[in-house]
């Protein structure tokens, strides 16, 4: 693994990486990143691309680099279910689970750091500051799932297309800031109406309503431009 002449103990992958110090890594000293990089690989995956079948033996972790991928469950007569979306920098994969619970899938074209499931958990047993950062995602991702509960049970049609596109816009990028945001959906309408629990003529319906609102404005099917963030989150009905 090459090295950055400036700081000869971070590999250049991760020296390079834009995500490195708000992800896992960044609970990882020098030395700590030398050693996990010896077992990581950078991966592309073009959108529509299984990751990982539900109930299938779990053999790796991921950072999202970029992108989005989405998780899925399947019902015994063939129905699937969005659960979630995770996005840069989350880790996929359950830690010490044997087999997967969700079917994984790029949502998006997406770019993940792949770490092996044994190289990730041993150090995982002799270093409390990256189990605390993994405890600190999980727990983040539960609050995240319990207000979306919220979303999905109380909120109306309107707030909840309105919550989605909030969702999107303040994930996808975090590090862009201010009250502008420009993004694509990562999400077809009929993936976007699965999530939730609607019909895709009320998703359409709905975004038809936020753009003649002037909340939001789009170029073709995908694009959206959300020219005042907090316009759109008073939309959200909470």
């Amino acid at each position: 693994m090459r090295k950055d002449i400036h700081n000869s103990n971070i590999p250049v992958r991760c020296i390079s990486c834009d995500v490195r110090h708000k992800g896992v890594c960044g609970a990882l000293s020098a030395e700590e990143l030398l050693t996990l990089s010896a077992h990581t690989r950078l991966i592309s995956h073009q959108a529509g691309d299984e990751l990982a079948g539900e109930k299938m033996p779990a053999e790796f972790y991921a950072t999202v680099i970029r992108g989005v991928v989405k998780l899925t469950k399947t019902l015994e007569d063939g129905r699937q279910q969005i659960v979630g979306l995770q996005f840069a920098p989350d880790l996929l994969g359950r830690l010490n689970a044997d087999e997967n619970a969700v079917s994984v899938e790029a949502a998006s074209d997406i770019n993940l750091c792949r770490i092996p499931k044994a190289a990730l958990e041993r150090m995982v047993k002799s270093n409390p500051a990256l189990a605390e950062r993994l405890m600190e995602q999980t727990l983040r991702e539960l609050d995240e799932a319990r207000d979306w509960m919220v979303t999905l049970g109380r909120k109306t049609a309107a707030e909840k297309v309105a919550s989605f596109l909030f969702l999107i816009a303040t994930h996808l990028d975090p590090e862009v800031v201010g009250e502008k945001r420009q993004f694509d959906l990562p999400l077809s309408r009929a993936d976007i109406a699965d999530f939730l629990g609607l019909t895709v003529e009320t998703v359409s319906r709905q975004m038809s309503k936020l753009r003649s609102d002037g909340v939001i404005s789009t170029v073709g099917n995908r694009q959206i431009e959300v020219p005042k963030l907090s316009k759109l989150k008073a939309c959200c009905g909470s």
